[in-house]
């Protein structure tokens, strides 16, 4: 048992100071899928037609249907044209009815949209339809492409100046860019902000789920983390239903992040240091007061020289992220994981992103894709404590790709099958993400912990800036978004049996091995040398 193991038992490895720490912890994760999942509601898009209220002049009194059988074109199903009208003309109403218009040209003064009175989004606002429908899977690729960046950045400051400072960092952006977003003057500038947030949001579960988890013990480190993602889905609850209520995407927008305010100042007050990086970092004295911070929450009275006797090897140089590559059983694990995140990202954006494609109103499947993440997060914390992370890890990336899979071979009119058959995939994608958390976390020393989980989660990041323009790829053939959504992932839960298992295996804090004179090497010597560490 390892020093700092031996003064977290001592000070309680879970009591009253790891529960408030966790719960602070799920509080500000709720906000996470206001940003990421926000814009399926801020971007929502409805029927639209162009604005042909030119023909008013010679005729004010026409009806509606009167108006566009006038100035709109059929398409060949017999519906009117998103994009096209006919072209103005000076004649009067007569010889228009008369001769009708042959021309035809693009929507020369704007659109209408048939959405409810007081409905407001980025598209109807910004117009972002027939030329310009593709910046709304734009601005949420530019958004992942933005979280790309933070999972490598904040890794990077986590592991360098702490995780206390790279979570508060982490929730001052996420508030100052929610509520600048809601004030956009155009869908440019909202692409711009979107980006930023996206570097500051995403990464906030994983740095409160390496956090958490350096604070407990080994066998409660499943519980802090999927207790955390599981708050991701609370919050997706919330969405669905303030979005449901606010349908000003403005408004919409200052009602999600104002409320950060209120964490941001009990973090600064109160969230703590995490002692063992502290400790891997020659900062005891910093560590010994968070130690014993926590001893007084969890009323335990630990004799002075318990703690002062704790030793912890500090490493000589500053580990980044390129040690992972150059560390052979780091660089195997981080390939594989990273599929893995890739994998799971894919199945969940692509999922998530499409709401409104699976035939059911887009409030009530968010709604139930929400619910459904906390049944998957309760499943998967079972499972893998009783069968381990790799084995789980597999079957969840399986499961969900031969439910995409599936969904192929539904007819499209079967809306309430095809529903289903998305909850199980995102049933999965779910499972196999929070399992996900928890079995990276584990498997990269503490000096190098969050770059790893940042490393794999900037590979989560890559996933979503494709998921959405995956989507695009519909135009071509309507079965190739599904195709890919439910490939990938099952050749991901194939090579995650190449990973080791650490269920119940105590976490390491040093990359450094010493290589024995006779024996295994890499990844074998790495699987007896956590043998002395285990519970």
């Amino acid at each position: 048992m390892s020093d700092f193991k031996r003064a977290l038992a001592e000070i309680g490895e879970f009591g009253l100071f790891q529960k408030c720490l966790l719960f602070s912890l799920c509080i500000s994760t709720m906000f996470t899928p206001f940003d990421i999942i926000g814009q399926v509601f801020t971007g929502l898009n409805f029927p639209h037609h162009c604005n042909t209220d030119w023909i008013l002049e010679r005729a004010p009194n026409l009806t509606d249907e009167r108006q566009r059988n006038l100035t709109i074109p059929v398409n060949k199903d017999g519906e009117f044209e998103n994009c096209k009208m006919f072209t103005p003309v000076d004649w009067d109403l007569e010889t228009i009815e008369k001769y009708g218009i042959n021309t035809t040209t693009g929507c020369v003064d704007g659109w209408e949209y048939e959405a409810a009175p007081g409905v407001s989004t980025i598209v109807t606002e910004f117009n972002a339809v027939c030329e310009k429908h593709g910046l709304i899977e734009a601005s949420q690729s530019i958004f992942m492409a933005g979280a790309l960046v933070g999972a490598l950045v904040f890794g990077a400051l986590s592991d360098r100046f702490g995780r206390r400072f790279a979570i508060l960092l982490s929730v001052v952006l996420m508030l100052l860019l929610g509520v600048s977003t809601a004030f956009s003057p155009d869908i440019y500038v909202y692409m711009v902000l979107k980006f930023f947030s996206g570097v500051s949001s995403v990464v906030l579960t994983m740095l409160a789920s390496v956090l958490a988890l350096e604070w407990t013990d080994p066998s409660k480190s499943a519980f802090c983390t999927m207790s955390i993602i599981a708050f991701f889905a609370v919050g997706q609850i919330l969405l669905a239903g303030i979005a449901y209520l606010i349908q000003n995407w403005r408004i919409l927008q200052l009602v999600l992040f104002c409320p950060l305010v209120i964490v941001l100042v009990a973090f600064y007050r109160l969230l703590p240091e995490s002692a063992r990086w502290l400790m891997t970092q020659g900062r005891k004295e910093e560590a010994l007061k968070e130690l014993q911070r926590a001893a007084r929450v969890n009323k335990k009275k630990v004799p002075e020289d318990v703690l002062n006797n704790i030793e912890m090897e500090t490493t000589s140089e500053r580990r980044n992220v390129l040690d992972i590559f150059r560390i052979s059983y780091l660089r195997k694990r981080s390939l594989i994981m990273g599929f893995d995140w890739f994998a799971s990202s894919l199945l969940f954006y692509g999922l998530s992103l499409n709401v409104g494609n699976f035939g059911l109103n887009i409030y009530l499947t968010q709604l139930i894709f929400a619910v459904v993440e906390i049944p998957a997060n309760l499943c998967g914390l079972t499972l893998i404590q009783r069968f381990g992370r790799r084995i789980c890890q597999a079957c969840f990336l399986l499961f969900g790709g031969a439910a995409c899979l599936v969904v192929l071979a539904v007819p499209k009119d079967l809306s309430m099958v095809v529903t289903v058959l998305a909850v199980l995939g995102k049933f999965s994608a779910t499972a196999s993400f929070s399992t996900a958390y928890v079995y990276t976390a584990e498997l990269y020393p503490t000096v190098l912990r969050q770059n790893g989980v940042g490393l794999n989660s900037m590979c989560a990041r890559v996933a979503g800036i494709v998921a959405p323009l995956i989507r695009l790829l519909e135009s071509y053939h309507h079965i190739i978004p599904m195709l890919v959504y439910g490939i990938t992932p099952f050749a991901a839960g194939c090579f995650s049996f190449l990973l080791p298992e650490t269920l119940n295996v105590e976490l390491l804090d040093h990359t450094e091995m010493k290589k024995p004179e006779h024996g295994p090497s890499g990844d074998d010597y790495y699987a007896e040398e956590v043998e002395e560490h285990k519970l």
